[in-house]
C-alpha cells in the first residue's frame, strides 16, 4: 500500500484494537468484545495501517489473517500493551477507593455466603467502582481470564501451568467420602468396590471430576456407577436418598445444609488427596485489589467454611485449611 504522511501521533486505541482483532480473528468478534461498531473498528485499523504505511492484515481473507509484517508488529506491541494496562490498573487502584471497574468470576462453591458478603465488602471499600460478578465453572472462568473478559477469578487450580495468568493459592480442600446415614458398609469397602452401591459422579467436564477420576485410577479402582451430574446439591440429594455414594470436599458439603441430617462425612480411605482453590488474576489486574480480595476471602472462608467443622469433624482440622 502507498505510504501516507504521518499527520498525527500513533493512537493507543489503534494498538489495543489491533491486538484484539489479531486475537479474535474477526471484526464482529472484536465488536462484541469492545462494544464498538464494526465500521468504527475497521476505521481505526485502517488509520493504524495508513500511519505505519504497511498492511497489517490480509483483508481478502476470512477469518482475518495477519501479514508477516503484522505478525512482527503484534509481537513487538504485546509486551508494551501489557505494561501499559498494568500501569493503568495500578494507577487507578493504588487508592482502592478510586478504582472504577472490576470484573470477578467465581465457582459456585462460594455463592451461598462468601461471595455475597465479599460483594458487599468490596462495594463499601470501592464506592466508585462498577462491578461485574458472575458464576461459572473453573474451566470457563480461566478461559475468560485468558481472553481478558474478567480481571480476577476464584477457581479450582487445574494442576497445570496457567501461562500468562497469576495464581495465588487460597484453600486446601481435601476429598472426602459421603454416605447416607443408613449405609451398612464401611467407606473402605464401598470405595474399593466390595459392595454393589453405585458411585455417583461429578460430570466429566469439571476439573473436580478429573481430579477424582485420576486418584481412583492411581489406586486401581473402577467404582461402578449409574449417575453423573454437574450439580452438587443433586448429588447430595441422591446420596441422602440411599441411591449411592460420592466423593466431594468439605467446602462443597458445607453448602448442602438441607441434606446434611441424612448424610455422613468420612475421611477418604487410603492416601489423602485434595484440590487447591486459588485467586487467579490477569497480569494487569491491580495488585492492591488482589490483596484486598485475598485478605477478605480468607476471613470469610475461616468463618463460614472452616469453623463449622471444628466440632463436627475435628479430623479435618489439618487438611481443610487456608494456604499461607
Amino acid at each position: 500500500m502507498s505510504r501516507m504522511p504521518k499527520s498525527r501521533d500513533l493512537s493507543l486505541k489503534w494498538l489495543k484494537l489491533f491486538q484484539i482483532c489479531a486475537q479474535k480473528g474477526s471484526l464482529q468478534a472484536a465488536s462484541e468484545e469492545t462494544g464498538l461498531t464494526v465500521s468504527t473498528i475497521s476505521h481505526h485499523l485502517r488509520s493504524l495501517e495508513d500511519h505505519l504505511g504497511v498492511e497489517l492484515f490480509n483483508h481478502s481473507r476470512r477469518p482475518m489473517v495477519l501479514t508477516p509484517k503484522g505478525q512482527v508488529f503484534l509481537r513487538n506491541i504485546d509486551s508494551a500493551l501489557h505494561a501499559i494496562r498494568k500501569a493503568e490498573a495500578e494507577a487507578s487502584a493504588g487508592n482502592i477507593a478510586e478504582a472504577s471497574y472490576l470484573r470477578i468470576g467465581s465457582i459456585e462453591d462460594f455463592d451461598s455466603d462468601i461471595i455475597p458478603e465479599l460483594a458487599v465488602f468490596l462495594s463499601e471499600r470501592m464506592p466508585r467502582c462498577d462491578f461485574l460478578f458472575q458464576n461459572g465453572t473453573s474451566v470457563s472462568i480461566l478461559e475468560q481470564l485468558r481472553n481478558r473478559q474478567l480481571d480476577l477469578g476464584i477457581t479450582a487450580s487445574p494442576g497445570e501451568r496457567l501461562r500468562d495468568l497469576q495464581d495465588r493459592p487460597l484453600l486446601r480442600d481435601p476429598f472426602v467420602v459421603v454416605l447416607s446415614v443408613g449405609a451398612e458398609h464401611s467407606p473402605g469397602d464401598i470405595v474399593e468396590g466390595r459392595t454393589k452401591l453405585p458411585f455417583l459422579r461429578f460430570a466429566s467436564n469439571l476439573i473436580i471430576s478429573r481430579q477424582i477420576e485420576a486418584q481412583l485410577r492411581r489406586m486401581g479402582l473402577a467404582a461402578p456407577h449409574r449417575f453423573e451430574c454437574s450439580n452438587h446439591q443433586t448429588l447430595m440429594a441422591m446420596v441422602a436418598a440411599g441411591a449411592g455414594w460420592t466423593i466431594t470436599t468439605p467446602l462443597l458439603f458445607s453448602r448442602a445444609k438441607r441434606f446434611q441430617p441424612k448424610l455422613r462425612l468420612h475421611p477418604f480411605p487410603g492416601k489423602n488427596f485434595a484440590r487447591t482453590l486459588s485467586i487467579v488474576s490477569t497480569p494487569d489486574c491491580s495488585g492492591s485489589v488482589v490483596e484486598l480480595v485475598d485478605t477478605q476471602l480468607r476471613k470469610l472462608i475461616s468463618t463460614h467454611a472452616i469453623a463449622p467443622y471444628r466440632d463436627s469433624a475435628p479430623w479435618l482440622q489439618d487438611s481443610f485449611a487456608l494456604i499461607d
